[in-house]
């Protein structure tokens, strides 16, 4: 409650040792829960102008006396504290962070304290430990994660989808349409674009309230449902990847993220006889931001082994920029990173790790492996249900039941060859986290949010939330 006191008052402050400052000092003394405050107007204005600070900041010029506030000192110190550096004090760590959340809440800085304990700049691959485990209803294990950038995180399972906010304390569950969900994007705290194989189109969510948006279709030529095999997004654009109900067509949308409205179809196929490439619908769909492309995968199991294919889009043009096309130790998993201008995949066969080099594009075997080579051993799928995920400088594989950290080693004395590029490109690999957090059942889906890793495994109906324990709350 903030309350003025009258200027009858004014005599009373000298008992609070508080000498009257001159209205047009740059000094504003708050008085919250009888104990004094004093900082700076500029430090008040920085909650910016819909906080409470911004008019304690207002009224402080207008009254002879400082205003008064009937909430807790310890709380308002803290976050005083937080809009000066921009940093919890070490002391808020003796605190309830909910505690905390509600304070902030009350004077309008939630977003002070969620860039200051969730900040994806503040993301360690090389601390990270496991430092929480979110539980979800019910017997389904998770199907499919998606994240928001500082660290809110939602939860496919079987037919509903948990959501956590970035402080993960408060969740809430919602019933969905589906059977299971396969793919899940997160388009704001509140909004995602949900899809399964099995059901047709992409259904945007309202995840807050519980129902359904809208709906995206393909209309494809059979006149038929469209199923969805991926989603992506980019700044601008949402991209969903659909396979026809008579799995004789595929297709990848391009939609205006903000009104939804169809922008582009890039991909068509329509699958006559034996065309095993073109009937392989991308099933991941990543943006390349430093190219402005689309990376689209997909492969497809059959007699001869797994093939698969991974296509560049130019999505305003439509056309395919380069290709890759997968038939010996195809990919199990594939990503690609900004950072290091390469893709990685780990092969289904030997389950090794291997890049392309973005800035060699059109090398007619640009594969090269991570470590040393491995054979297929008597004809075992070594990197079956491996995933594989980029993110910063780093690249994330998992191998059952534990997650392989990979970096890039600068050399300085690298040598270049004709054509301006590097010769040899030297990657290394560490196991992430402590010896107590390795192994357990196998992982099936990894996401980045904020300053956290999440991820899921097999039946088991938790998150995993991994983070640097020296900012963990």
């Amino acid at each position: 409650m903030l309350k003025f006191m009258p200027p009858s008052a004014e005599s009373a402050l000298p008992r609070n040792g508080f000498k009257k400052i001159k209205a047009e000092s740059n000094i504003a003394t708050i008085d919250v829960g009888g104990q004094l405050f004093q900082t700076t107007k500029q430090t008040l204005n920085l909650a910016g102008p819909d906080s409470l600070f911004s008019r304690i900041s207002e009224s402080a010029s207008a009254q002879l006396a400082p205003p008064f506030i009937d909430r807790d000192p310890e709380l308002f110190s803290i976050l005083l504290s937080l809009l000066r550096t921009g940093n919890l004090p070490s002391k808020a760590k003796a605190l309830d962070l909910q505690d905390l959340i509600f304070e902030s809440q009350f004077y309008g800085i939630e977003t002070f304290l969620m860039n200051s304990l969730s900040n994806p700049s503040h993301f360690d691959a090389f601390n990270l430990e496991k430092s929480l485990i979110l539980p979800l209803n019910g017997r389904d294990s998770p199907s499919a994660i998606a994240t928001t950038p500082f660290g809110s995180v939602h939860v496919a399972h079987g037919s509903k989808i948990t959501s956590f906010d970035w402080s993960l304390r408060k969740k809430s569950t919602i019933l969905t349409q589906f059977t299971a969900v396969d793919s899940m994007l997160a388009i704001s705290p509140r909004l995602a674009a949900v899809g399964a194989t099995d059901f047709s189109g992409l259904q945007i969510l309202d995840l807050e309230n519980g129902f359904v948006k809208e709906t995206l279709n393909w209309e494809n030529v059979t006149k038929t449902g469209s199923t969805v095999q991926g989603i992506g997004s980019s700044p601008e654009f949402l991209f969903a990847s659909f396979e026809s109900a008579r799995r004789n067509s595929n297709s990848i949308m391009v939609y205006d993220l903000n009104s939804l409205s169809p922008v582009n179809e890039i991909g068509h196929y329509e699958i006559y006889g034996a065309e095993i490439n073109s009937a392989i619908p991308a099933t991941k769909l990543n943006w390349v931001s430093g190219y402005g492309l689309l990376m689209a995968s997909g492969s497809h199991s059959g007699p001869s082994g797994v093939l698969g294919n991974i296509k560049f889009w130019d999505t305003r043009s439509g056309n395919v920029v380069w290709e890759i096309k997968e038939n010996v130790d195809c990919f199990s998993d594939v990503t690609v990173s900004d950072n290091l201008s390469a893709i990685f995949k780990v092969g289904v066969n030997t389950g090794g790790m291997f890049f392309a080099d973005l800035r060699n594009i059109g090398a007619e075997n640009p594969w090269v492996p991570l470590g040393e080579r491995k054979k297929v051993v008597n004809g075992k799928k070594e990197g079956s249900g491996c995933k594989i995920e980029s993110h910063g400088s780093q690249v994330f594989c998992s191998k059952g039941g534990n997650i392989e950290l990979w970096s890039e080693v600068v050399v300085g004395s690298k040598k270049s060859s004709k054509n301006g590029m590097e010769d040899d490109r030297l990657f290394r690999k560490n196991l992430m986290g402590r010896m107590k957090d390795m192994g357990g059942s196998r992982i099936t889906n990894m996401a980045f949010g904020g300053n956290k890793m999440f991820m899921t495994r097999k039946d088991q109906q938790t998150v995993e939330v991994w983070q640097n324990s020296a900012r963990g709350f």
